[in-house]
């Protein structure tokens, strides 16, 4: 067992949807400083090239960072984004389906496009991106090291949430969707060397999660076990060990980050 590679992700290469901001812009981080290079897409070119830009420069000689705008809600984007990859490099060894949407408004007056949204982003998109970039990760899974897919889902698929300052029924739903597409896929995916997991994250800083934090973020902390929300290596931790050699044997598992507010 050699501790120095457990964890690391030299010479992988990890494309991160919706890797611009938030959680996917921890976990590109994480990955880049594990030694890979990530392609980080997100649906506006200017913010997504500025990352890339920044996450570059603070990179040392093997992590960098490489921008694929592409809006995955469409038939054409996700087109346009595996074929930008394809000309980019033959490799990939790690997808992470981070890009999500929510939409917070009052049972009575939740709106049907707001539903349909939410259920695109976060549950379709991942199903057809996934398998449209099924062939080019099964050219790089091994038996000893598979290709990884890891989804980003939410403790409030797994709990309904109850600190929030307007009901989010479709993006509960659309998260307790994608723990059960992790696991349907593991097994779908499991013969072609590819694993699937999931995580599912409490409370972390972004632009998702900016105003709730700001109107309640004392009665969230009160909440959680450990008494705070989330801070970004922990969720990049967890990516890295799904990743990496670590994670090799782990598949179909939803694993939540978010410090045992779920248990309580």
């Amino acid at each position: 067992m050699n501790v120095d590679t457990l964890f690391s992700l030299r010479g992988k290469t990890a494309l991160i949807t919706g890797g611009s901001r938030g959680i996917g812009r921890m976990i590109a981080e994480g990955f880049i400083g594990a030694g890979a290079t990530v392609y980080i897409c997100a649906r506006k070119r200017e913010v997504c090239d500025a990352t890339a830009a920044e996450l570059s420069a603070h990179a040392d000689a093997n992590g960098r960072c490489r921008s694929l705008p592409a809006d995955i809600t469409t038939v054409e984007g996700r087109a346009s984004l595996v074929a930008g990859l394809g000309e980019q490099t033959e490799q990939l060894d790690i997808l992470v389906n981070n890009a999500g949407a929510n939409w917070g408004a009052a049972y009575e007056d939740y709106p049907v496009e707001g539903f349909q949204k939410v259920l695109d982003l976060n549950v379709s998109a991942l199903f057809f991106l996934t398998r449209d970039l099924t062939p080019i990760l099964e050219k790089s899974g091994q038996d000893s090291d598979p290709a990884r897919v890891i989804n980003i889902g939410s403790m409030d698929g797994i709990i309904v949430p109850a600190i929030l300052p307007l009901p989010t029924f479709a993006y509960s739903a659309s998260k307790a969707a994608v723990h059960h597409l992790t696991r349907t896929l593991a097994v779908e995916l499991a013969p072609r060397r590819i694993t699937v997991n999931a995580v599912a994250p409490g409370y972390f800083e972004s632009k998702m999660t900016r105003q709730v934090l700001k109107e309640h973020g004392s009665a969230i902390e009160r909440a959680c076990p450990l008494g705070r929300i989330g801070q970004p290596d922990e969720m990049a931790g967890v990516a890295i060990y799904l990743a990496s050699r670590a994670g090799a044997y782990t598949n179909g598992a939803v694993i939540p980050v978010d410090g045992g507010t779920g248990i309580c």
